[in-house]
Formats: C-alpha cells, sequence, structure tokens
C-alpha cells in the first residue's frame, strides 16, 4: 500500500501541474479580425449591417467560466448599412444620435457553462443612454493560439429609441434587431 501511495502522490501532482500549465486565458480582441453585425427586416425584407469598429476588454479560461469577464465598446458611426446615405441617416438623431451616444457598451456580470463549448453570457447593453440586462447563448472553439467567440441575441429597438419619430412604426422597421458576433481572441502572454 505504501508503494502504491508513493506513485500515486506524484503523478497526482504531475497531472495538476499539466492542468495548471495548460490552462489558456483569452485577454486580447482581434478587432481586425472580428465582426459585430446586425441583422432586421425593412418593409417585410431582411437587411443586414455592422459596426466596423469596435473594441474590447476580455478575460476568459474555458476552464473557469464562472471568473470570466468582458466588456465591449462600440463606436457606434462605424455603422454600416450599406449605403453613405443610410449610414448617415442611421447616425442621425431619430436613429442613433452619434452626435449625443457616440458609443454602445455591453458589460458582462455572469457567464456560465452549458456543456459542449457553448456558454451563457449575461450583462448589461447601453444604448442612447439606455441600459438593459441582455444575455447570449456563445460557441467557444480555439483556433490554434486563438479562441473563437460565436453567438446572437435580438434585442427591441424600442427599448433603446432607436428610430423615433417617423421611424417609430414596426410596419416599416421591424421592431426585431439580432445582433450577431464572431470574435476572435488571442490568448494572454
Amino acid at each position: 500500500m505504501k508503494i502504491r501511495l508513493a506513485y500515486t502522490i506524484p503523478l497526482l501532482l504531475s497531472l495538476l501541474a499539466s492542468t495548471a500549465a495548460q490552462a489558456v486565458e483569452y485577454s486580447q480582441l482581434l478587432a481586425d479580425k472580428s465582426s459585430l453585425g446586425f441583422s432586421y427586416r425593412q418593409m417585410n425584407v431582411p437587411m443586414e449591417g455592422s459596426f466596423k469598429r469596435f473594441k474590447a476588454q476580455l478575460a476568459f479560461d474555458p476552464a473557469q467560466p464562472a471568473k470570466a469577464s468582458a466588456a465591449f465598446e462600440i463606436e457606434v458611426a462605424s455603422i454600416d448599412v450599406g449605403s453613405a446615405e443610410g449610414n448617415s441617416e442611421v447616425s442621425g438623431k431619430l436613429w442613433f444620435n452619434t452626435a449625443t451616444h457616440p458609443t454602445a457598451r455591453f458589460v458582462s456580470s455572469g457567464i456560465k457553462a452549458l456543456g459542449n463549448n457553448r456558454f451563457e453570457v449575461a450583462g448589461k447593453l447601453t444604448i442612447k443612454g439606455k441600459t438593459l440586462d441582455v444575455s447570449t447563448p456563445v460557441s467557444f472553439k480555439a483556433d490554434g493560439a486563438n479562441g473563437v467567440f460565436e453567438g446572437a441575441f435580438t434585442i427591441k429597438r424600442a427599448d433603446y429609441a432607436i428610430g423615433e419619430g417617423m421611424w417609430a412604426d414596426f410596419g416599416t422597421v421591424a421592431n426585431d434587431v439580432q445582433i450577431k458576433f464572431r470574435l476572435l481572441a488571442a490568448a494572454k502572454k
């Protein structure tokens, strides 16, 4: 029995050490390789757009999701809906009012594992000065030295006063807007 114990303790210690050595924290957003987009319906026609400039502070170790955190800041004027005229319109006062509210922000409040490299991220989303709770499923996969995070969730544009006045009619532009993201993050060095 003593011989087994003598071999078991070093074996366990080496396994624990190798597990700790394999722990990876993804913390550096690779914005140039990431995308943040949205889709909606205008006069019942599917439309898509994206935001070209955003930054993030991340701390994600897939082995310890409860300790993870994420904060994103989106430069709203970087919106691209497919035309210069459309971009100018949605940057204006009736839509995003980028002169008064130049950024949108998401700050996580909790991340929990769902199994099979899927997680639920909860947090606060602030658009046009209005902050609401949101949650989104996120899939994760390691891709070489990087981590890939993908997910989508739906918001109601009226909850954030996006599209006021003549644009408040949901028959013209639907209330539901799906936010879609694919984020690449490098491991902490």
